[in-house]
């Protein structure tokens, strides 16, 4: 027997997750709910001796089946909230109306269910589940495993966008890039400078004049920029102090 501490533990960690299936309105949120589920009748399994269905419960089902429900919310999309305006007249009334219908169906079938009294403590190992699993209820299990499969293809159907032009190469991209005036070539790095910081000040060309493009735009809008000049003419005068000429390189 399940001890009443326990018991209202698994409760709680099992009954307001359930409840907050009905009023989330965040599909993940729902997700994560379901899990918390999973967690108390795991526990519950293990509580009452049945540790096999308690262990599947968790790698099987929280572990696999719910990962599986994440990856297809991630696919499908979870940035945005379900809208809560109604397609077709009236119809919140009648799910309302459905609901109280299922509940007292349900209820009128379990009332009237009874068990037998085991004789003897049958222990919930895998030898004694494994024969109804794969031979009573195979076709649940299977029929299962096909739900799960039909949800993860239709979450790839439904985040699959057909291209609307064909796809174009590298050697096109270049061309129009080339057509349109643009450097065919990396962009030109700024100047190094031993003395200065050179993301300020533009890189010089073989002839010694500066190159306006090789300065970040951002700098320029800053007015942070260095036109280099001073230290061109000081490099001029230091080839001058060395005895070079002023068409040598």
């Amino acid at each position: 027997m399940i001890s009443p501490i326990l018991f209202w533990f698994v409760a709680v960690i099992t009954v307001l997750p359930a409840l907050s299936l009905l009023f989330a309105r965040k599909a993940v949120h729902v997700a994560m709910a379901v899990v918390l589920v999973m967690v108390g009748l795991a526990i519950s399994y293990v509580a009452l001796g049945a540790p096999f269905l308690g262990v599947v419960q968790i790698v099987v089902y929280t572990g696999a089946v719910m990962m599986l429900f994440l990856f297809v919310l991630m696919l499908v999309g979870v940035d945005y909230r379900e809208s809560l305006k109604e397609t077709i007249a009236g119809q919140k009334w009648i799910a309302f109306a459905l609901a109280i219908g299922v509940g007292v169906l349900l209820i009128s079938v379990v009332s009237r269910v009874t068990f037998p009294v085991a004789s003897t403590m049958t222990d919930g190992g895998p030898a004694e589940v494994a024969p109804l699993l794969y031979g009573d209820y195979v076709l649940v299990v299977e029929t299962l495993g096909f739900l799960l499969i039909t949800a993860a293809v239709g979450a790839l159907v439904l985040t699959h966008v057909p291209r609307l032009f064909p796809r174009r190469t590298q050697s096109e991209l270049q061309a129009e890039r080339v057509a349109a005036g643009a450097n065919p070539v990396n962009k030109t790095f700024p100047g190094v400078y031993a003395r200065h910081n050179a993301l300020d000040a533009p890189a010089l060309d073989p002839e010694g004049e500066p190159i306006e493009e090789s300065v970040s735009r951002v700098l320029k809008a800053r007015s942070q920029t260095n036109d280099g000049i001073e230290f061109k003419d000081e490099n001029r005068s230091r080839r001058r102090e060395l005895g070079a000429k002023e068409g040598d390189a």
